[in-house]
């Protein structure tokens, strides 16, 4: 059975061209959201899956319908494939139940691969400049520096969400708003206490 998925971002976008597309490639169930590309909940999305049965395949209009990200993607199409769920993309026209398909997400997932290396290797750059110039240090014991700011530079990009960034990172999603929190919050700088006056040797104090 193929099911269909269709997204857009905003109510006012049209699905209907998606719905008409994926039932003319001979969906027999649909399920959709209208939600943000890099929102992480997506009622319709996992119903779609929920709906998935070994030999069933997952058909979308484009890739970004599905994806938040490369990694993503490739993410959800592994966890088909893992399921005996094949998935084809009409506009790419990339169908994972034939060879050209599947050699074509091997191919994608080497690159979500070569992306997620090259963020850490950008991230330990970041952090060795950092060293270099002595920004370290001043953090409460507990916390983890060099984590923290990779997790800060990574929240800027939106294309990554909450549980990617605690894979990426090694870290839980606890310690990620533990991390995020205290990036935000600065802690107060103490306030300088003038030292006490001392009297001049030789000179008595009254209480």
């Amino acid at each position: 059975m193929r099911i269909g998925y269709a997204r857009v971002s905003t109510t006012d976008q049209n699905m209907s061209l998606q719905k008409d597309a994926l039932q003319a490639a001979g969906c027999v169930q649909l399920f959709s959201d209208i939600v943000s590309g890099v929102r992480v909940e997506r009622p319709g999305l996992n119903a779609a899956l929920s709906a998935c049965r070994p030999g069933d395949t997952l058909v979308v209009w484009k890739l970004d319908r599905l994806g938040r990200s490369l990694p993503h993607l490739v993410e959800t199409v592994g966890n088909l494939a893992d399921h005996d769920v094949g998935f084809h993309s009409l506009q790419e026209q990339i169908d994972t139940t034939t060879a050209g398909g599947k050699l074509i997400f091997h191919i994608f997932a080497s690159l979500a691969e070569f992306e997620r290396d090259l963020i850490r290797e950008r991230t330990n750059a970041g952090l060795a400049a950092a060293r270099a110039r002595g920004r370290l240090g001043g953090r409460p014991k507990g916390v983890n520096q060099k984590k923290q700011k990779a997790v800060l530079a990574l929240k800027q990009n939106s294309a990554y969400s909450i549980r990617e960034i605690c894979e990426i990172v090694g870290i839980s999603r606890n310690t990620y708003y533990k991390y995020t929190r205290e990036g935000a919050s600065p802690l107060p700088k103490k306030r300088d206490v003038p030292p006490q006056e001392q009297p001049p040797a030789g000179q008595l104090t009254t209480e």
